[in-house]
């Protein structure tokens, strides 16, 4: 034992760096493994702040972008109804005025039925079960009468039964969105009409002068309904591509601040496969000096 005492304070120092070259080797191989620079975000040291507000704010862009598609959608779905109003009641007025200016009316009624059918189609349109121009209201449909007829025994606040309460939803920070649509409001004006065209019907192949009259006057209340209507269609319009500008800083600002935490979480796998190759050369050559030296004895020298 006594020839080996000078070199116990050496290999003891060697074995000390041995246990911390092989810590270094294993921090590395799990660096390597996960991908990461640190194990937990204390690792990060004073990047750490910084890092866990970034996916703090990841978090929150990440709603506000999902809540902007969504109200993205409902608003597509608005302009799709509102549009296939518009078209069949622009269309409904045009034949109501060639009636009028030719006199003869053949299958003008039809025409006022399946203009009636797709307003209170339209009108009556849900989103996941949901009315879409209901408001509040999703215990029945916003718009009641089933028939043109029954346009006549029903007020535009019988025959309308949503309330005015508009869906809103926050798209980005401190900004609400008004997105919804109800029908009284789209649908008022229109509704006037059809109840002028339902006192006069059926309408035959030739028209009366009353029936000229109520025509008349019927193609006045489209007109102001439409322009009632478009304005409204106008407004979701605007809407639709303020939440789709919205949305899309949305997902940019992901992007950078995703940026920000690979910066600072994620291992440059290149100079880990570099630092993993020299630090497990140095280790090796660390084993080696420590058997070097565990075989040394004054006996040696003694000879």
């Amino acid at each position: 034992m006594t020839n080996r005492i000078a070199s116990i304070p050496l290999q003891r120092s060697m074995a000390d760096a041995m246990q911390k070259a092989q810590q270094k080797l294993a921090t590395t191989q799990i660096n390597l493994a996960t991908g990461k620079k640190a194990l937990d975000y204390a690792s990060l040291g004073t990047e750490t702040v910084r890092d866990l507000s970034a996916h703090s704010l990841v978090s929150q862009e990440q709603a506000h972008s999902t809540v902007a598609s969504r109200v993205g959608t409902t608003l597509d779905l608005n302009n799709t109804y509102l549009s296939q109003i518009d078209e069949s009641s622009g269309s409904l007025k045009t034949s109501i005025l060639n009636a009028i200016g030719t006199g003869q009316s053949a299958g003008l009624q039809e025409a006022i039925d399946q203009a009636f059918g797709q307003f209170r189609t339209s009108l009556n349109a849900s989103e996941g079960g949901v009315p879409l121009f209901g408001g509040t209201q999703t215990e029945q449909p916003p718009f009641q009468p089933q028939t043109l007829a029954d346009t006549l025994t029903m007020t535009p606040a019988q025959a309308f039964t949503n309330d005015n309460v508009k869906a809103a939803a926050r798209v980005a920070t401190n900004v609400d969105v008004e997105y919804g649509v109800v029908a009284s409001d789209v649908g008022t004006g229109l509704y006037a009409a059809f109840q002028t065209l339902a006192a006069v019907a059926p309408i035959g192949d030739t028209l009366t002068d009353a029936q000229k009259t109520a025509l008349a006057q019927a193609s006045d209340q489209l007109g102001k309904g439409l322009d009632s209507l478009r304005n409204v269609n106008s407004a979701n319009g605007r809407r639709q591509a303020q939440v789709e500008d919205l949305g899309s800083r949305a997902d940019e600002r992901i992007v950078k601040l995703k940026d920000i935490i690979s910066k600072n979480e994620d291992a440059d796998l290149g100079q880990v496969a570099a630092d993993l190759a020299t630090q497990k050369t140095v280790l090796e050559a660390s084993f080696s000096v420590f058997s070097q030296l565990s075989g040394l004895s004054l006996i040696n020298f003694l000879k």
